[in-house]
């Protein structure tokens, strides 16, 4: 990852409660419930964990800041740099990424619930508001902020620990996403593992809350212009 020692820097780590081991174990309660609720697809998994975020707060008197949603240090600098980068990543993907996984998986990835958005306006802007909220907000902040962070709080600190916290994360927010089929899968756990990288990267969650919202803006643009493209090779 990009400059992990920032993963694992003290302002980035929960504030420590009066009982470290108590809360520990109710952490590590929470992963439980939060990794059951994304395996077996309870209700919608994000809204689920969501909730759990919530509880998970106001039981420990924290703010949304201990999951990383902070003020960055230089706003407009982090925006500028995070829209490229997301963009660049996104080329990426159409280029190279997904085709490649296309190959390798034996099959491409299922783009059947887009059928309708090419050429419609109404559900453009319908898709364009759902992924700026429920997706780019709702899904950073629990999957990046709230799972991820309590992960973190259950195994041990250092950058291994913090490595390992990420790719189960982004594995968790692969695997919501198995409607798109295991190229889908593949495609958006290493979409997470980017978002992860920016989080860390800037050292707050809205970095991967503009890139998932760029990202996903990007995709839904070129199917409402030409359609569903599963891979250009």
């Amino acid at each position: 990852m990009t400059d992990m020692q920032q993963a694992v820097a003290p302002r980035d780590r929960p504030r420590a409660g009066t009982r470290p081991g108590l809360w520990r174990a109710v952490a590590a309660v929470e992963v439980v419930l939060a990794v059951v609720a994304v395996l077996l697809d309870l209700l919608v998994p994000t809204l689920v964990l969501l909730a759990l975020a919530a509880v998970s707060l106001t039981a420990r008197r924290q703010g949304l800041g201990t999951l990383g949603l902070r003020r960055p240090d230089a706003p407009g600098r982090m925006c500028l740099q995070v829209v490229a980068m997301a963009t660049a990543w996104t080329v990426l993907t159409f280029v190279l990424i997904q085709p490649g996984l296309g190959h390798l998986l034996g099959q491409r990835e299922d783009m059947s619930q887009y059928a309708g958005l090419q050429g419609n306006l109404p559900t453009l802007l319908g898709l364009l508001a759902v992924s700026w909220t429920l997706a780019a907000f709702g899904e950073e902040l629990a999957y990046r902020g709230y799972l991820l962070t309590r992960l973190r709080e259950v195994l041990p600190a250092g950058t291994v620990a913090t490595v390992l916290a990420s790719v189960a994360a982004a594995t968790l927010f692969g695997w919501a996403h198995n409607e798109y089929g295991w190229v889908g899968v593949a495609q958006v756990t290493l979409d997470a593992l980017f978002f992860t990288v920016l989080r860390f990267r800037y050292q707050t969650l809205w970095a991967g809350v503009l890139a998932h919202g760029v990202v996903n803006t990007i995709g839904i643009v070129v199917v409402f212009s030409v359609g569903p493209v599963a891979a250009l090779w």
